[in-house]
């Protein structure tokens, strides 16, 4: 059968699945919606937040990232996986015990103030809606290219199907898809790793196969290193950003991925405070299985990517005998062939030899089609990039819908509403992020795992210090907390906003703060952020007696009461 009838089969089955599941878990009370009864197991939740958290950008970007760029890709692989264990260690068990739903709610009740709380919801929102994008993105990418539909017409679809699952099903809609999804784009990620990985080095684990001898001789990584080196690249394995500023990305991912609101909310679905500890566990150990992948599914598009269209002899194919995948991606406008010096042969490079425009998005997608892997491989891994991308877009979704719902409405606005009127607008406020997160895949800022670095330096730079000091530092405060965020938020979104709309020509490390890039300056903005709640805390009135006494209580193990028992 061909690539696009195998894809309708496999995207229809896995669609139908999710769909299934919606209707089978529809739910009709606030807690349901929010935080799915909070009767989800540890296993179930484990693969759930895998799949919230492995993303468009962690399956179709992070390996195109780190395929281009080399070394220099490798801070999103550290600083989201770092980003994860903070997350599990530090905040997750505290934040269950505090009990509240959202992060907006612990941030307006620790702090007292429905100002900070109003400033958590924004930032939520803000944050949530930088990152959905980029999963729309996605989504479009891969519609585009495998069922050839405009990019648009895919991003309208994806809108469709999350919308359906996510306002139906609400959290445990959400929770039991999103298991399915996890299942699907783990196989998805690993088949053709394995497959390539035995093709080109004879080893079936891709892990080994990164660091191996391959096929027809030579090390895999030396053949890449003299591969770039000759095109006019800088060597695979040697970085050129500053020592500062790849610290400064992996710490800005780290703090915004543990300042992520749809993470910390999967969370709350778990009966236990213990259990919250076990899903965690269970979540780093199926992030892993994809991550510990991605290098050497990097390095495998690369060489093959290079040597396909170069030619085994370095000279460039003829575009008349071209392998088929280019002409596919061709048609996607992902792909541009423009023939330079007119001998009717592609050729890619760095320098003025270049005749070709390859969008990094593209390269774990194109992966199996470049290594000629059968037809059913490549439609498995277009199901993984749409359950990857609409996995993690769903739970951005209910974020969104519940900051509105719960924390503006309910918590501020209108206080004495039912809670069938709660879960009403909870649904209405889905639809209408549904629709402005569509426009933001069809009009994307960047690309997409530019895009969501960004959503994590603001995470950082926001959430993560009112969350950390509130629950580590008695003395933290209401007007510490709200100049903190304002003053980390204003700063970060400025900094970015600046360099990539205002100034782009001057985006360039000469120009930048101490070096630090746009992607990294949400670590400054969370050091800012620090410093000025802490500073404003200490000047201002402590916080009320009950408020301490409830810092305390999160903190202690002992005579937590209910939230201990079954």
């Amino acid at each position: 059968m061909s690539v696009m009838t195998w894809t309708y089969l496999i995207v229809g089955l896995s669609f139908s699945l999710y769909i299934g599941i919606a209707i089978w878990s529809r739910v009709s009370t606030t807690q349901g919606y929010y935080v799915a009864g909070g009767g989800v197991s540890p296993l179930a939740n484990g693969m759930a937040t895998a799949a919230d958290w492995m993303s468009a950008a962690s399956f179709i970007s992070m390996a195109g990232l780190i395929s281009f760029m080399g070394r220099d890709g490798t801070v999103y692989l550290m600083g989201w996986t770092g980003g994860y264990v903070l997350l599990a260690m530090l905040l997750a068990p505290y934040l269950r015990k505090f009990g509240k739903y959202t992060v907006p709610d612990f941030i307006g009740d620790r702090y007292y103030s429905d100002t900070a709380r109003l400033v958590a919801v924004i930032c939520a929102v803000f944050v949530s809606f930088t990152y959905v994008a980029g999963q729309m993105r996605g989504v479009g990418i891969v519609f585009s290219r495998f069922l050839e539909v405009p990019i648009n017409t895919g991003v309208i679809i994806g809108m469709a199907i999350v919308f359906f699952y996510a306002v139906l099903g609400g959290m445990k809609g959400i929770t039991y898809t999103q298991v399915a999804q996890y299942c699907v784009l783990i196989f998805a990620y690993l088949v053709p790793a394995v497959f390539i990985s035995m093709l080109l080095t004879g080893h079936v684990i891709p892990q080994f196969g990164f660091g191996a001898e391959m096929q027809d001789g030579g090390h895999l990584l030396d053949k890449l290193n003299g591969l770039s080196t000759e095109l006019g690249f800088s060597p695979y394995t040697s970085g050129t950003k500053s020592t500062i500023d790849v610290f400064a990305i992996t710490f800005a991912l780290m703090v915004g991925t543990a300042g992520l609101p749809h993470v910390i909310v999967r969370f709350f679905t778990v009966p236990k405070v213990s259990d919250a500890r076990k899903s965690a566990g269970w979540a780093l150990f199926f992030i892993a299985l994809l991550y510990t992948t991605a290098p050497a599914v990097a390095a495998f598009a690369r060489v093959n990517m290079i040597t396909t269209i170069n030619g085994a002899d370095g000279q460039g194919v003829l575009a008349t005998e071209a392998p088929a995948w280019i002409a596919n991606w061709q048609k996607t406008g992902l792909i541009k062939w423009e023939d330079k010096n007119g001998d009717g042969r592609m050729f890619y490079a760095k320098d003025d030899r270049n005749e070709m425009t390859i969008d990094r998005d593209i390269m774990v997608l194109a992966n199996p089609e470049i290594a000629k892997l059968p037809n059913w491989v490549i439609a498995l891994v277009a199901a993984g990039g749409l359950a990857a991308a609409l996995s993690t877009a769903a739970g951005l979704l209910l974020v969104i819908s519940s900051s509105i719902s719960h924390d503006l409405l309910k918590k501020m606005i209108m206080k004495d509403i039912t809670e069938k009127q709660e879960l009403l607008y909870a649904r209405v406020a889905a639809f209408f992020a549904v629709v402005i997160a569509g426009l933001l895949g069809i009009f994307p800022p960047a690309f997409v795992a530019q895009v969501v670095a960004f959503a994590f330096g603001l995470a950082a730079a926001s959430f993560f210090p009112a969350i950390i000091l509130g629950i580590f530092d008695k003395r933290a405060n209401m007007q510490g907390a709200i100049s903190g965020m304002v003053v980390g938020i204003v700063f970060t979104a400025g900094y970015i906003i600046y360099f990539k709309f205002v100034n782009p020509a001057g985006n360039n490390a000469s120009n930048w703060l101490w070096g630090i890039s746009p992607e990294g300056i949400g670590s400054i903005g969370m050091l800012l952020n620090i410093v000025v709640t802490y500073t404003i805390s200490h000047l201002t009135a402590p916080p009320p007696a009950h408020i301490q006494e409830l810092v305390d209580h999160i903190r202690v193990p002992r005579g937590a009461g209910a939230a201990t028992h079954h």
